[in-house]
Formats: C-alpha cells, sequence, structure tokens
C-alpha cells in the first residue's frame, strides 16, 4: 500500500512548462557568434564540401571508365 505522504508528480503541462522555461534560461546564457564568425565557417563548410565533391567525383568517374574498359575487352 502506498503511503499518503508521498509527493505526487504534476500533471504533464505543468512539467513541459518548467521544461520551457529551462530551455529559455539556457538559451539566455548562450554566447552566439558573430557574423562575421558564421559567415566564414559557412564558407570553410562550403568549400570542404565542394572539394569532397570533386574528389569523390573523380574517383566515380575513374572508375566507371576502368570498369567499362575491363568489360569491353571481348
Amino acid at each position: 500500500m502506498k503511503s499518503k505522504s508521498a509527493v505526487k508528480k504534476p500533471n504533464i503541462f505543468v512539467r513541459m512548462g518548467r521544461k520551457l522555461k529551462e530551455v529559455f534560461s539556457e538559451l539566455k546564457k548562450v554566447t552566439w557568434p558573430s557574423f562575421g564568425k558564421v559567415v566564414k565557417s559557412t564558407g570553410i563548410v562550403i568549400t570542404v564540401v565542394v572539394i569532397f565533391l570533386v574528389v569523390f567525383t573523380a574517383v566515380n568517374f575513374g572508375l566507371s571508365e576502368l570498369l567499362s574498359l575491363i568489360t569491353n575487352i571481348g
């Protein structure tokens, strides 16, 4: 049998409201990067993605040409 002095959990809406307040409280503590840093980081990411795209495309093209050369020998 449960004890009558047991603390009941608040309902789901109260818990969600508390969690939402905690989230906004933590977001106020965040130090956001400046616009210049965001642009610089975005440029670096795009550059790296393009480099990998070129490398993988070249490897894919080379392997497909090699495969067609091998299969068309006969």
